[in-house]
């Protein structure tokens, strides 16, 4: 992957904190520690966004503004939402995660129309990242048929595809597939494989949705 200009806006908690460019916005949805953080590096060619090994550190929406520079896609908001499924603090935690969320999916999107307020946009697409070695986990079918419920484009990302021999690829992959009822595009942060695929995908996602 070339290495594209990317910078972190801020870390929002609230409508008011969410970007107010009409400039179309990716949604990274994921289990903690599922590798959200690695993936936006590795397709932006950057160390921008902060990795932990802590599971559910994460407490904000990440924002991150990327010039990708394609015809159809010149500029672009990388949303990284905090990971579901364990975050510290308990059920606090778990309740401002849902609360963080909810907002920030009833936000209108860009080039939907004016937002009537002052603050700031929601998602265009959404991209449900998965862990190529746990197909089928419950949370992760939860989150999906959550976001198939909202109206924007939607797709699914295996993430960590490197960790499996060629054999458990093929079966895990058709596993996600049967499973999600989806296609998916398999990818390995570490390698650089599918990541050329996976833009191919977000442009799509973000330009007919």
């Amino acid at each position: 992957m070339k290495t594209l200009p990317v910078q972190f806006v801020r870390s929002a908690v609230s409508a008011d904190d969410l970007p107010r460019e009409p400039v179309p916005q990716l949604a990274l949805v994921g289990r903690s520690n599922v590798g959200k953080s690695t993936l936006i590096n590795a397709i932006t060619g950057s160390r921008v966004a902060r990795t932990s090994a802590a599971a559910g550190k994460t407490r904000e929406l990440n924002v991150y503004a990327v010039e990708y520079g394609h015809r159809d896609l010149k500029r672009l908001f990388l949303v990284d939402l905090p990971g579901y499924g364990y975050a510290r603090g308990g059920d606090a935690s778990a309740t401002e995660f849902a609360g963080l969320t909810t907002m920030y999916f009833g936000r209108p999107a860009p080039g939907a129309g004016s937002t009537g307020d002052v603050a700031g946009y929601g998602p265009t697409g959404a991209l449900l990242i998965v862990d190529a070695r746990h197909p089928g986990l419950a949370q992760d079918l939860n989150a999906w048929a959550w976001l198939s419920t909202k109206d924007l484009a939607t797709a699914v990302v295996i993430a960590k595809i490197d960790k499996l021999s060629r054999t458990e690829r093929v079966r895990n992959v058709r596993a996600w597939e049967t499973s999600l009822n989806a296609p998916v595009t398999p990818v390995s942060a570490l390698t650089g494989e599918g990541l050329e695929n996976l833009w191919t995908r977000i442009v799509r996602l973000l330009t007919h949705p």
